[in-house]
């Protein structure tokens, strides 16, 4: 018999309008491997980045299969919004200051410790090119000192929905085909090599996107929300890498302008 769990009204009234969402855009969902999220006990969710709605899939997707709650990472400047911050704080998701990020770091090491499912995004930002780009060392350093698993996690539709750098019509997120896949879970050491282990959690999440790429039932060839080397218009990985590089350089070079 499954724990248990304690009554958390924001969270469910999150679930039940993020159902009615999905289920109103006739989403057609595919999990594999769901059987890979423990029951029980703490676990880190490494998930790929292609677009906006990614943690709210993934929220949805497990607890359908699992009932089982996730705590995301997520930037301060959310929590800092009036009506988001209070729902994002009344879900218990887990706030992270870009530029002193050990408090939140302590926060999720102890929320997996008492059990919590978290949420990461370790690329660090979305993959415009719709491939999986170097990971953070986060998502590791987080299991091995908690001493829990860590889950790689891909999702392929979701980028149809909303993304970056593309504005996607309202008519076309409807009947959106939306894969999932959880792979098979790590179980970082303390002592293992986090760069090491952080490339193989890497090649795990492509491997997966791979496989969720190549099932899909949707002919991709030519659409933008397909990687260039499958036949879509996507950018490469270096035209998307080279695209966010500027767009920071400007962003740092107004902040600039703005403090003189």
């Amino acid at each position: 018999m499954k724990p248990r769990r304690a009554s958390e009204p924001i969270y469910s009234t999150a679930i039940v309008a993020g159902r009615a969402l999905f289920g109103g855009l006739r989403l057609k969902r595919s999990v594999t491997g769901a059987d890979n999220i423990p029951a029980t006990g703490g676990a880190v969710l490494a998930m790929t980045h292609f677009g906006y709605l990614e943690f709210a899939l993934v929220e949805w997707v497990t607890w359908l299969t699992t009932r089982r709650r996730v705590r995301f990472l997520a930037k301060q400047s959310v929590f800092d919004k009036p009506v988001v911050g209070w729902l994002m704080r009344g879900m218990r998701h887990i706030a992270v200051d870009m530029k002193a990020g050990a408090a939140a770091y302590a926060a999720a090491v102890q929320a997996l410790r008492d059990g919590e499912i978290i949420g990461v995004f370790p690329e660090a930002g979305v993959s415009a090119s719709f491939r999986v780009r170097d990971l953070k060392t986060g998502a590791v350093r987080l299991a091995a000192e908690a001493s829990v698993p860590v889950i790689p996690v891909a999702v392929w539709g979701g980028q149809r929905l909303m993304t970056k750098r593309h504005r996607v019509r309202f008519g076309e997120r409807f009947g959106v085909p939306v894969s999932f896949a959880f792979g098979t879970p790590l179980h970082p050491e303390p002592t293992a090599d986090v760069h090491a282990a952080t490339n193989e959690l890497r090649q795990r999440m492509q491997q997966l996107v791979d496989g969720l790429q190549r099932d899909y039932p949707v002919d991709g060839t030519g659409q933008w929300w397909q990687p260039r080397h499958l036949g879509g218009t996507a950018p490469t990985p270096a035209e998307a890498a080279a695209a966010d590089a500027a767009r920071e350089a400007a962003r740092e070079a107004k902040r600039e302008a703005s403090a003189n």
